[in-house]
């Protein structure tokens, strides 16, 4: 039997409302939320991360740019590898063991906020930063989710194969494999908590449970 997934049009400002009122909701003492979207998920995490502030929760924000492996792994197979871009750019291990680790229950609550200059391909070296209690961590990047992560609340940005490669910048169309691939194994829109197509920026969809 198929089964019609169903969307409902909601502006990002409600769209953010939302997130937070579920955020605010986590019996957590450092709530960790994972947004994962291909392209542009600043649109989302930036206005998330003004609203949590507005309502008194401090937001530390971290980009898996800022997590990604050094590039003699990452490009170990070529620069445009997409099998690599899956598997080998993000540094699981590190974001588990400097962010999401230390929000568990009994956890020392301070979060590395970088780890990797991938442009400079060296260790930034800065501290760790205390998250207070209530404080919420932010993590958003591609291809986040089915790596075991832990999270409180994860969001899934979806986008259609052709809004992809029409947002993705042309000379990243190499990846494209990379994302089918992560659709197809993973399925995003199946495990987050909340789904929200994102084909037009300016017009999200929620989709319905």
């Amino acid at each position: 039997m198929h089964v019609v997934t169903r969307y409902r049009p909601i502006s990002v400002e409600s769209l953010v409302e939302q997130l937070v009122e579920r955020i605010l909701a986590v019996k957590a003492r450092w709530p960790r939320v994972l947004v994962d979207g291909a392209v542009d998920t600043e649109a989302v995490v930036n206005p998330l991360a003004i609203l949590l502030r507005l309502h008194g929760h401090p937001v530390h924000v971290v980009s898996t740019r800022d997590f990604l492996r050094p590039a003699s792994l990452r490009f170990e197979r070529g620069r445009t590898d997409p099998d690599a871009r899956y598997t080998d750019w993000l540094d699981v291990g590190a974001l588990r063991r400097e962010v999401l680790g230390p929000l568990e229950p009994g956890g020392t609550g301070e979060v590395l906020p970088t780890l990797w200059d991938p442009v400079r391909d060296r260790a930034t070296r800065q501290p760790r930063v205390p998250l207070v209690p209530g404080g919420v961590a932010v993590v958003h990047g591609e291809l986040l989710l089915g790596n075991g992560l832990p999270a409180d609340l994860s969001v899934h940005l979806s986008l259609s194969p052709a809004a992809l490669a029409r947002r993705l910048p042309e000379d990243e169309h190499w990846a494209l494999p990379a994302y089918a691939r992560y659709e197809s194994e993973v399925d995003p829109a199946a495990v987050a908590d909340v789904v929200v197509r994102m084909d037009d920026p300016r017009h999200p969809a929620l989709k319905l449970d």
